[in-house]
Formats: structure tokens, sequence, C-alpha cells
């Protein structure tokens, strides 16, 4: 019921004009808890929180536990642009997943989770006239993962049904006539796939060295695109002036991430891991569905992507394991830095942040609260284009119960 809710809800997303390129703003499929320590997750192994970013993870669950984790965030932009300023204020659902044993070697995790966001709405004046640009969806990965363990060899993966639209539109309004709609659409109906290994290794009797890498293979894009004008003020049926596959036209790309943790468990617990990523989006097709010599209609001109990398440290740390309430309390914290993968009139989009949060015990079981906060900067270079800073609030539940022990009655 809560997957189909999932299907159905809409979040509010905050409106920045950089999403009206490419695919929109990418997400890391990181969880709440992972997010409070800069989206760290390549090798982070755990029997109590869910890690989508490396499937591997999955074998980590004991045969006993039943994991059930739903995310929301709420998020605050700054933007300028020289002398003008302006403030949104958005967020929604996150994402749903859940995770459960298989066997004692075997672990199983579905749910759904963002892969890409648009919202934008910005106008400008042009000549003996105005324009102004709209834009909303984003694209949604439901996804089932498998995966099993060996002598401290970990392999899995995810198979993900990726779907949703994307809607550009651009209105034209000219002072002697009435309103022109030219609208912009991707309806992405896709598959992806996603490999994961782990290593962990116990290099002392209370110190633990993880290694994790993933890998995701460049596959074209399915899905159909197209492109209609329409008289806004005379009510006036849309007139389709291109329809297209989007197969072997669009693509996603060849990516890998490779991430080496330390943890150390006695009386207190601290993990810290630090995580690279690497997508080739250089060598990801996107062909633009129609060209016109008019750059007040071209959607996505002066556009072109670039290899997307990105690098996070982040770390937890618990006082003590069987403390008192606050001792037992999760402290998280990290940073990152991201080139992201659109270059926009030959400037390249960089964005870097820091993050905290806490995880908050309930007060039966072993199900957690996280509470997180985050910073982030994002800005073109050599010119900065736009500025944004983010202030984000994320909140995640992550329920822990013991599913499948069965009790024995004498």
């Amino acid at each position: 019921m809560l997957l189909a809710f999932a299907f159905s809800a809409k979040a509010q997303n905050v409106t920045t004009p950089y999403s009206m390129y490419g695919y929109g703003i990418l997400s890391d499929r990181a969880t709440s808890m992972q997010r409070q320590m800069g989206s760290v997750g390549y090798a982070m192994q755990s029997g109590r929180q869910i890690n989508v970013m490396n499937p591997a993870s999955y074998a980590a669950i004991d045969s006993l536990t039943f994991l059930f984790d739903i995310g929301a965030d709420m998020t605050m932009l700054w933007q300028k642009e020289g002398e003008l300023k302006d403030h949104s204020i958005g967020g929604g659902l996150d994402y749903i997943t859940m995770q459960f044993p298989l066997s004692k070697f075997m672990g199983m995790s579905i749910g759904l989770v963002p892969y890409t966001s648009v919202g934008y709405a910005f106008g400008s004046e042009i000549q003996h006239g105005a324009m102004t640009n709209q834009g909303q969806g984003g694209i949604n990965q439901a996804y089932l993962g498998l995966a099993g363990k060996y002598a401290g060899f970990s392999l899995g993966f995810n198979v993900a049904y990726s779907f949703g639209n994307i809607i550009n539109d651009v209105f034209s309004s000219p002072e002697t006539s009435g309103q022109t709609l030219f609208e912009h659409v991707f309806q992405i109906r896709d598959w992806d796939l996603l490999l994961g290994a782990q290593y962990s290794t116990r290099i002392s009797q209370y110190n633990r060295l993880n290694l994790g890498v993933t890998f995701a293979p460049k596959l074209s894009m399915h899905g159909q695109t197209w492109a209609t004008i329409q008289e806004t003020s005379r009510e006036s049926v849309a007139d389709t002036v291109a329809y297209g596959n989007m197969k072997n036209k669009y693509y996603s790309p060849m990516s890998i991430g490779a991430g080496v943790s330390f943890t150390h468990e006695k009386v207190s617990r601290w993990m810290i891991e630090l995580d690279y990523s690497f997508q080739e989006w250089s060598k990801a097709e996107f062909a633009p569905l129609y060209s016109i010599k008019d750059p007040e209609n071209l959607v996505f001109q002066g556009m072109h992507f670039k290899n997307r990398t990105r690098i996070a440290l982040g770390g937890e740390f618990t006082p003590r394991i069987r403390g008192n309430y606050f001792q037992r309390m999760s402290y998280r914290a990290g940073a990152y830095y991201n080139n992201d993968y659109l270059v926009i009139q030959g400037n390249r989009i960089r964005e870097y942040g820091i993050t905290a949060g806490f995880g908050f015990n309930a007060p039966e079981g072993k199900t957690m609260i996280n509470l997180g906060l985050e910073w982030k900067h994002r800005q073109a270079t050599p010119n900065p284009l736009i500025s944004e800073n983010y202030f984000n609030i994320t909140l995640g539940v992550n329920f822990n119960e013991l599913w499948f022990w069965q009790r024995k009655i004498r």
C-alpha cells in the first residue's frame, strides 16, 4: 500500500533553472542516514540500515530482521544572479525501501528511490514581448535487489524500472498577438541495472575494514519524446510538430563507484568512509528532439554533457553502545564535492556541501529516527550564472523488527 502511495505522491520541488537541462538534477540513491554523512555508502555494510547505493550490502542483514525505511525532506533555496535575488521552499516524500533475509547468506531489498528531478519557472523579456520557461517532473526508480555473501565477500545487484515524465514549456507572449506554448516532453519507461561488490575483513578484535565497488553499464534510454505547439489564447488544439522514440538516441551513462570504510567497535562505536564516483556522461548520447534556429524556441540551447565526478567523506559516532539514551544516539557528519554533468554555454556546474545529523533510538526495539541537516552551494564556472545556496532538512524512519523469530510455547 505504501509503495502504491509513493508511485502517486508528488513532491513539491524547489525551482532551480539548472534543472531545465538534460534529465534534471541527479540523485545518488542515498537514504536519510547516508545523506547525513555526505551521501557515502559504497563500502557501508550494516544489518540495521538499508544501503541502496551498493546492493552487495543487502547480504549483511541477519536471518531474523526486517527493515523498512521511509524518508522525506524539506528544502529552502536562496538564489542570486547579479542584483536579483529569490527564495523558495519545497519538499515531500523522498524514498521508500525495505529489506529482509532470504537465508543466512542472502538478503533482498525492494523500494522506490528518485533518480532525477526537474522543477523551474522563470521569465525574460524578448523583443516586442516576453518569454516564460516552466518545467516539472523527473525520473523515479522502482528497484528489486538481491545479494549473497561468502567468506567476507558479498555480491549483489539491483534491477530497476525507471519511469517518469519530464515536461519543458516555453510560453511566448508577443505584444501584438496572443500567447504561444512550445512544449517538449520526455516520457521515460526503462530498465536499469546496478552491480555491487564488497569485501569485509576484521583487522583486529575491535576494528573492521570494508571495501566496496559498484558498476552500472551504459544503456539506451527507452520511451517516447515529442514536441507540440499551441496558441493558448485561442484555446486551439496542440499541434504535434515532432515525435520520436528515445531508443538509441538517449542514453544513461556508464557509472563506477568505489569506497573504503573503517569501523571501530568496543565500548563506543565509530565509522568513517571515503567514496568516489565517476559517471561517463560525455559518451551518453542526448539527441534533442528538434532543433529550431529561433533561440527563443530552443529548449536545450548551449548545453552539453561532461563526465560527472563526486568525492565524499562521512562518519558516524556512538559514544557508548550500551549507555544511557544520549550515549546510544548516533552523531553523524560529512562533506562532498561534485563536478556535475551539465555544461551550460561553456560553463561547468559544480556543487559542494556539508552535512550533519542524529540517529534517535525509538523507546522500544531497534527502530531509529534519522534527522539530518545539509548546506549545499551550486554555481557555474567560469561565468557564475546563478548562485544557489540550499538548506535541507531530512527525516527518515528506519523500522527494525524481528519478523522471522518463531516463539516456542511449552
